[in-house]
């Protein structure tokens, strides 16, 4: 069976339905007990009880056990390294190994690009965390009255100690900035700290009440496991995968660790061990969470990336069923955040430890802009599809096995989000056993159509009990992504764990539960589909569809010209050209009146009715192509009511050259851009992506606009003064 959605066609009064939820929601963004509620609401509660119960019941044995072998065989429970680092014994595996937790350390928020989305970011988004919460495990809690975050931490094991780790964790994601270099991704957010010693009984726990981001900066210790363990799909990895698809909106977000030089799998999938692969371990190789890589990146001061390389610690998948492990890389080297040796200490790590609160904040973050854009929060496999979709790119192309898809971009992200619906389309879909998901896009033949598909997957059945290298696929529903055509199919990358360094090529993905379609310089219509292999578990996949670089409407964001159609007795009625798929913000008013008047319509026409002869009146209009795209306003004009004689005027409010056609010199522009009209003090400008985002915005009264800063690229300038708006458009080499 075959479902289609040809999404070049919607109907207006949807957009005008859109845009009222946002502009009844847009200002509420925090993660209120309502929405945890909602939230939990989509849980499969008896499962997670279920689980829970067999967790605590399992664990107070397990601890027993664990005290009598370790005294048995004289191992540590708790141990603080020479290097400071603490250890602590979790669990004994299956073949008899004592498995011991350590933490992966050797402006996170700049990598990551999540910096453009705070408070005088570069977006101009605001967006700073404010009253979201996020889990944080560690070997211990963070120091609960450190200056940079003292009220927004509570502390989750009352008799925990306080660790210096959790404390720097901490500080990267929430940190206020005191000192500047040390502020976190989401510094108004609030973190609930706990130690590792309970960690999935309390995370199943927590995503049952509505979670739906936790931090884990910890792992196995590579050193103390035979090699069978690298790379396996065990209990571990299992018991977190069904957390995660039993609570839909929950994350975990973790450090893939720090043993790609430490020699410890003398037997890796792929090459010598001396060359880093094949040493993931734990939870890091759980198919549902996003496990993160160190990365030493520089970012320029408009969020892009100038040159990027894995970090030399940084721990290198494969996985042994050739899964893309690590999924993705934040920054790792030399951050600065808090320190637990006192309430006003900081102190500077490196590590996947290090880059990991840089993803999980800036993950939250992208929480918070989808909740303030539509009103809801993201299910996880649609914001990991988020971040994997819009990742930066190293090296060769497609993913690889140092660092997935490579580096966070916050600021791509949130574009893609805030587009949607006009040149992205973002999607929660199901797909049920037997059918098969379709629809046609559009592209412009200027963009790199970008397609992908993500989905929280059942835990398998399978887990690895002591085989080297099993390549059984952990990989339950595998469902699959294709772009046609023209009789031509577009393929999803895929990696080969036999060569594991050699680049990513395309074709039949059977073991991610995320796949990524490209097409370079798209042009014309495609049909994406989705569809599955075999007989799916519970018969039906929920997953998430994410698409950018196409053209979701046809719809102008010119703004209208606006002609007097006719008159009678106390009204007139305005007309204007229609565009497709759009609606008009109309706003009118006696011209001497200090507010505007309001109106949404779909149609290209206004009746404005109970006007008074010999009064003059002003209206303006702009047309919203999306819930969140719009042209600017036409120029404010005025007539005055005569009857039948009534004629339109323009008011002039940027000086006796507003009758010129507005443009800039020169064009393409190197370094300043200046304005063919005179301006103002009041007169302002504001530069803005084709996709509507704005980038820079300031006065223009001496007419020469600064543009040094812009990346190559073309723009969309903005000038304002009093009610006039003017615009155009320029090339910045």
């Amino acid at each position: 069976m075959l479902t289609t959605y040809n999404l070049i066609y919607r109907k207006s009064s949807v957009l005008i339905l859109l845009l009222f939820v946002f502009l009844a929601t847009n200002v509420v963004t925090a993660q209120t007990s309502q929405e945890r509620l909602k939230i939990a609401a989509n849980n499969k509660k008896t499962e997670l009880a279920n689980f829970k119960s067999n967790l605590v019941s399992d664990y107070a044995l397990e601890r027993t056990h664990l005290k009598e072998v370790a005294k048995l065989n004289n191992w540590k429970i708790k141990e603080t390294l020479a290097n400071g680092k603490k250890i602590e014994l979790q669990g004994i595996g299956v073949d008899g190994s004592p498995l011991y937790y350590e933490t992966y350390s050797d402006q996170a928020g700049l990598v990551s690009r999540a910096s453009t989305l705070n408070t005088d970011g570069l977006m101009g988004l605001h967006l700073d965390g404010d009253g979201m919460k996020v889990g944080v495990w560690d070997a211990g809690v963070a120091l609960e009255n450190h200056i940079e975050y003292t009220s927004r931490v509570t502390i989750g094991d009352d008799n925990a100690e306080v660790d210096t780790h959790a404390t720097h964790v901490t500080g990267s994601i929430i940190s206020t900035g005191l000192k500047r270099d040390a502020k976190g991704v989401a510094n108004m957010a609030n973190v609930v700290s706990h130690d590792w010693t309970r960690d999935k009984i309390e995370v199943t726990e927590a995503a049952a009440d509505g979670l739906l981001l936790s931090n884990h900066s910890y792992g196995i210790k590579a050193d103390r496991v035979p090699d069978w363990y690298f790379g396996a799909y065990t209990k571990v990895a299992q018991d977190w995968d069904k957390i995660m698809y039993n609570a839909p909106y929950y994350l975990m977000v973790t450090a893939a660790g720090n043993a790609q030089k430490s020699r410890d799998n003398l037997e890796p999938t792929y090459g010598k061990t001396a060359d880093g692969f094949d040493v993931l371990l734990g939870f890091t190789i759980s198919k549902n969470n996003i496990t993160v890589a160190g990365a030493n990146s520089k970012i320029d001061g408009n969020g892009n990336l100038k040159t990027a390389d894995v970090c030399t610690y940084s721990s290198f998948g494969p996985v042994d069923d050739g899964r893309i492990k690590p999924d993705i890389a934040g920054n790792g080297g030399a951050v600065l955040s808090t320190d637990a040796a006192s309430n006003t200490s900081y102190e500077t790590s490196s590590g996947t430890s290090m880059a990991t609160p840089g993803v999980t904040g800036s993950l939250l973050l992208l929480q918070q802009y989808n909740k303030e854009l539509y009103g809801a929060y993201m299910k996880a496999a649609t914001l990991k599809g988020l971040a994997l979709h819009t990742a930066d790119d190293i090296d060769d192309l497609g993913p690889d096995y140092k660092m997935g898809w490579g580096i966070m971009n916050s600021k791509t992200a949130a574009e893609v989000l805030n587009n949607k619906d006009f040149s992205s389309h973002i999607a929660e879909e199901t797909l049920e056993n037997g059918n098969s998901f379709s629809f046609d896009v559009t592209a412009e033949g200027n963009e790199t159509l970008i397609a992908s598909i993500s989905w929280t997957d059942v835990q398998s059945s399978f887990i690895n009990s002591g085989t080297l290298n099993n390549t059984t696929a952990a990989l339950v529903n595998d469902l699959d992504i294709r772009i046609t055509k023209d009789g031509q199919t577009f393929l999803p990358w895929k990696l080969n764990p036999a060569q594991a360094a050699s680049a990513a090529t395309k074709g039949d993905n059977k073991v991610d539960p995320f796949e990524r379609v490209e097409i370079p310089n798209a042009n014309g219509t495609y049909t994406i589909t989705v569809t599955h292999k075999g007989e799916l578990v519970n018969a039906m996949q929920d997953f998430s569809l994410i698409v950018s670089g196409v053209a979701m409407t046809t719809c102008s964001i010119n703004a209208p010209e606006v002609g007097l159609d006719e008159t009678e007795m106390t009204t007139v009625k305005l007309a204007w050209n229609a565009s497709e798929d759009a609606l008009y913000e109309i706003q009118y008013k006696e011209v001497h009146q200090q507010e505007w008047s309001t109106e949404y319509i779909s149609v290209n026409n206004f009746s404005w009715k109970g006007l008074l002869i010999d009064t003059t009146y002003s209206f303006r209009l702009r047309t919203f192509c999306s819930q969140n795209i719009a042209s600017e306003f036409s120029e404010v004009a005025t007539f005055t009511f005569n009857g039948e004689n009534t004629e339109l005027e323009t008011l002039h409010a940027l000086n006796e050259d507003s009758n010129i056609p507005f443009s800039v010199y020169p064009n393409p522009a190197v370094d300043e851009i200046q304005l063919n009209v005179k301006t103002s003090d009041t007169t302002t400008y504001r530069i803005m992506s084709t996709g509507g985002v704005a980038l820079k915005m300031d006065k223009a009264s001496d007419a020469r606009i600064n543009v040094s800063d812009l990346p190559s690229g073309l723009y969309i300038l903005q000038i304002q003064d009093a009610d006039v708006s003017k615009s155009t458009k320029f090339y910045k080499y």
